[in-house]
């Protein structure tokens, strides 16, 4: 139950971030690929770097981890067997995975796990969609469902009143 609670909020907090809706979307997009992937990857710290070196939201980035995770254990036959379609029955990409795997940083990427480097593939296919996708919905949410719950009653209520005042004491950015 408190992962149900921690996830709604993550997900409030991503979609009412003071980020654009592109960089909530390239945060859900680039979030993607630590849910959809083994967590414990090389190539995830590289994530890692990328939202927090760019301009993405992290909320966002967070929000797309949660949300592609579940995706993520349940396309994994499917990314085993897109990774042993590339690692094993392609003998043109022999020469790269054999290079991958003999240069000393990216072999401790695991390049020769059939569901890392299905996931990893599946990813970079997906990315723009996921992106293209979260744009959409990101701007929609914010258009209908944010609007109409922020001139609400209630919501005003709540933001007016000396709980919600001593929670921003500590939360400033909210």
């Amino acid at each position: 139950m408190y992962w149900v609670i921690k996830f709604i909020q993550s997900l409030v907090k991503a979609l009412n971030s003071e980020g654009t809706p592109g960089q909530v979307s390239a945060g859900i997009a680039i979030g993607a690929c630590l849910g959809l992937t083994p967590l414990i990857s090389l190539h995830n710290l590289l994530i890692v770097g990328v939202i927090l070196f760019f301009r993405v939201s992290v909320p966002g980035a967070t929000l797309g981890w949660l949300i592609f995770t579940p995706v993520g254990f349940a396309l994994d036959p499917l990314f085993d067997s897109i990774g042993t379609t590339l690692l094993a029955d392609t003998s043109a990409l022999l020469p790269l995975w054999v290079a991958l795997y003999n240069t000393p940083v990216i072999a401790l990427g695991n390049p020769t796990n059939t569901i890392v480097v299905g996931s990893l593939v599946s990813w970079i296919v997906a990315v723009v969609p996921i992106f293209v996708l979260a744009r959409l919905g990101v701007g929609w949410y914010r258009a209908t469902i944010y609007e109409r719950y922020r001139n609400a009653r209630l919501f005003k209520a709540i933001r007016a009143s000396k709980v919600y005042g001593i929670y921003r004491l500590f939360r400033p950015g909210v």
